[in-house]
C-alpha cells in the first residue's frame, strides 16, 4: 500500500468526520434554540421569520452533509480504480507535447468534476434557495452563468496553467516554483484591479448611482477618509437572488463601490452609509493588503512543497500514474492539499474575524455613533435568514465573520459607543 495514500486517507477521513461532527453540533444547537428568539431580535423579527431562518439553516446544513458524503465514494472510486492514470495514458497517446497534453488532461478531469457538481448546484439554487424565497434565476440564466464561468476559466486560467506547466517541464529541478509564484501573484493583482470594470459586468449590470443626496453622502464619506474611487454603482443582484450585499472592488483608479439593488431598498441612508464605511474600513486598515500578502505567502509555501514532491515516485503512485509529469503532480496536489491544510483554516478565520471587528469599529468612528451599523447588521441578518444561534465551536472553525450577536455586543461596548 502506498504510504502517501494511507497518510492522505487518514487526513481526508479526519477532515470529513470533523466537518460532520461540527455540523451535527450546529444543527442540534440551532434546534435547541428554535423556540426562543434571541432577546435583541425579539422586536426586530417575528416568530414566523425566525422559524424560517431556523429551517433554512438546518436544511442547508443537512444538504451540505449529504453532498459531502455522496462525493466521498465517487472521489475514492476515481483514485482506486486507476481512473486518473488511465486518462493520462489515453491523452499521452495523442502525442501533443507536454504542455498541450497537460492542459487537455487537466481540462478533462475538471469536466468530470464539473459534471458531478452540477446536480448539487441545481438543487441548491432551484430547490433550497427557491423554497425560502431567495432565488430569482431562471434555468437559462443559471446555465449562461455556468458557461461564462467556464469560458473565463479557459481564457484566464488556461494561459496561466500553460505557463506553469512549461515552467515545471523546463525547470523541473530549478526554481520553477518561484517563477510560477511570481506569475500567479501578478495575475492575482491584475484580476483584483480589473474585476469591477471588465469581469463583474459580464455577469451583472452595473448602473451609476443616480445623482442625489445618497450619492453626495457617499462621496463625502469617501473624501472624509481619503478613500479614492472611480465611481459608485448599483448592481442588479435581484436578477439572481434577494440576498443583499455591498462591496468595493478594484485597485487604484479602477476602484468602485458596488451596491446590490436589494440593499439600497432594505436599509436606510444612515445604515447604508455605515455598511459602506465598514467596507471602506477594510481598505483603510490595510486588511486587503494583508489578505493579499497572506494569500501570496500561502501560495509560495504550497508551490515550494510541490517542488519537493515532484521528484518522488510514491507521490505519483498514490493516484496510479505510471509516468511522472507536471500535470500529474498538479492534479495530485490540488486533490490532496486541502485535507492536509484544513485543520489550519481556523487560523485564517481568526484573522478574518479580527479584521471584521476593526472594520465595524472604524464604521462607528466615521459615523460618530454605533446605532446605524447595529441596525444595518440586524436588518441584513433578518433579510438573509442568517443563523442567529450557531454553535460556538462551529462558528469558531468556519465563520470568517463574527456572529451577528458577537458583532452587536462589541459595538455596544461603552468604549465603542462613546466614540466621538
Amino acid at each position: 500500500m502506498n504510504s502517501f495514500l494511507v497518510l492522505f486517507a487518514t487526513f481526508y477521513s479526519a477532515q470529513h468526520l470533523l466537518d460532520s461532527w461540527l455540523t451535527g453540533l450546529n444543527i442540534a444547537h440551532v434546534r435547541r434554540h428554535q423556540d426562543t428568539i434571541p432577546p435583541y431580535f425579539r422586536d426586530k423579527i417575528d416568530g414566523a421569520a425566525y422559524g424560517k431562518s431556523i429551517a433554512y439553516t438546518i436544511e442547508k446544513a443537512r444538504f451540505g452533509l449529504v453532498v459531502s458524503w455522496l462525493q466521498i465514494p465517487i472521489f475514492w472510486y476515481l483514485i482506486l480504480s486507476g481512473f486518473y492514470g488511465k486518462v493520462d495514458l489515453t491523452i499521452r497517446s495523442l502525442e501533443y507535447g507536454p504542455v498541450i497534453t497537460g492542459l487537455a488532461y487537466l481540462a478533462s478531469v475538471a469536466a468530470v468534476f464539473l459534471a458531478i457538481s452540477v446536480p448539487f448546484g441545481l438543487y441548491s439554487t432551484f430547490v433550497i434557495e427557491q423554497k425560502y424565497g431567495f432565488n430569482r434565476m431562471t434555468f437559462q440564466l443559471w446555465l449562461f452563468d455556468l458557461l461564462k464561468s467556464v469560458l473565463l476559466s479557459i481564457v484566464i486560467g488556461g494561459p496561466v496553467l500553460a505557463a506553469m506547466l512549461w515552467f515545471m517541464d523546463s525547470h523541473l529541478r530549478g526554481v520553477w516554483w518561484l517563477y510560477t509564484w511570481t506569475l500567479l501573484s501578478l495575475v492575482q493583482i491584475f484580476i483584483a484591479a480589473v474585476f469591477p470594470v471588465f469581469l463583474l459586468p459580464l455577469f451583472n449590470k452595473l448602473t451609476p448611482l443616480e445623482d442625489g443626496h445618497l450619492k453626495q453622502e457617499i462621496l463625502g464619506l469617501a473624501r472624509k477618509i481619503n478613500f479614492r474611487l472611480s465611481g459608485i454603482y448599483t448592481m442588479d443582484g435581484s436578477k439572481r437572488s434577494t440576498h443583499s450585499n455591498a462591496f468595493f472592488a478594484g485597485l487604484g483608479k479602477l476602484r468602485r463601490i458596488v451596491l446590490f439593488d436589494t440593499l439600497v431598498k432594505s436599509l436606510t441612508e444612515l445604515e447604508l452609509l455605515a455598511v459602506l464605511a465598514h467596507e471602506m474600513g477594510h481598505n483603510v486598515k490595510k486588511h486587503v493588503r494583508t489578505g493579499l500578502i497572506v494569500s501570496s505567502a500561502t501560495s509560495l509555501a504550497g508551490l515550494y512543497v510541490l517542488s519537493l514532491l515532484v521528484h518522488q515516485p510514491w507521490f505519483y503512485g498514490a493516484f496510479q500514474f505510471t509516468h511522472p509529469s507536471a500535470h500529474a503532480a498538479v492534479l495530485i496536489f490540488m486533490k490532496t492539499a486541502g485535507s492536509f491544510t484544513h485543520f489550519f483554516s481556523p487560523l485564517m478565520s481568526i484573522l478574518s474575524r479580527k479584521h471584521e471587528y476593526e472594520a465595524d469599529r472604524f464604521a462607528v468612528e466615521v459615523m460618530a455613533q454605533p446605532q446605524p451599523m447595529i441596525e444595518g447588521l440586524a436588518k441584513l441578518t433578518r433579510d438573509n435568514l442568517a443563523n442567529l444561534t450557531p454553535h460556538p465551536w462551529y462558528s469558531f472553525f468556519y465563520y470568517s465573520h463574527p456572529t451577528v450577536m458577537e458583532r452587536i455586543r462589541a459595538l455596544e461596548k461603552p468604549d465603542v459607543a462613546k466614540v466621538p
